[in-house]
């Protein structure tokens, strides 16, 4: 049974029968919010179905991200080391379930990294005058891959409004075993590069 975290709450990632979780997929989801009926909000909130959410990961070594090409997003989807891969972008948000995925094998990752942050910025936010506080129901979740068994989801409920990017979570290395950190901090960063350099 999936846990559901908290803000700031931290769990360490096993399968469900206590054995190494070695493949994961993180899933993460958002709707646009419900539309005003009428008026000025109306025409405020027109469009709204073309916010297009991006999901990203930063891989970090000793906590930090040292190079772009450790950046996994729409435009460089598969990382050098093929421990991670982005699933596509996705320009609406439309549908149930996850909008974006990105596929992680542990095994796989080089030593040097220690940190994974998935973040998810709107595109061209500032231009078409759109932010988070027109998302809803926005999470992100944890899933074994192997067996399909979603093992955590943290949903991302706080006010984001004026938010251009969030930071959702992170899996990091602690020693030999692996952690999730539900983070949930929105930020008014215009873009992926202006976003990762909070981790440089």
């Amino acid at each position: 049974m999936a846990v559901n975290l908290k803000k700031g709450q931290k769990i360490s990632l096993v399968k469900a029968d206590g054995k190494k979780l070695t493949n994961l997929m993180v899933g993460l989801g958002w709707d646009a919010a419900a539309e005003p009926s009428g008026g000025f909000f109306k025409k405020l909130f027109s469009g709204k179905k073309d916010i297009d959410c991006d999901a990203s990961v930063f891989l970090c070594r000793d906590g930090k991200l040292t190079n772009v090409n450790d950046i996994v997003y729409f435009g460089n989807l598969t990382h050098k080391s093929g421990a991670v891969e982005h699933m596509g972008d996705n320009l609406t948000g439309d549908g149930e379930g996850d909008d974006e995925e990105i596929l992680v094998n542990l095994d796989k990752l080089p030593a040097e990294y220690d940190k994974l942050v998935f973040v998810v910025n709107i595109y061209k936010g500032v231009e078409r005058k759109q932010h988070f506080g027109m998302i809803a129901n926005a999470f992100i979740r944890i899933v074994d891959k192997d067996t399909g068994e979603e093992l955590c989801r943290f949903n991302l409920s706080d006010d984001y409004n004026g938010m251009l990017a969030m930071i959702t979570g992170e899996v990091y290395r602690r020693g030999n075993e692996w952690k999730f950190n539900a983070i949930g901090s929105g930020t008014k960063d215009p873009g992926l590069t202006e976003l990762s350099r909070r981790f440089q």
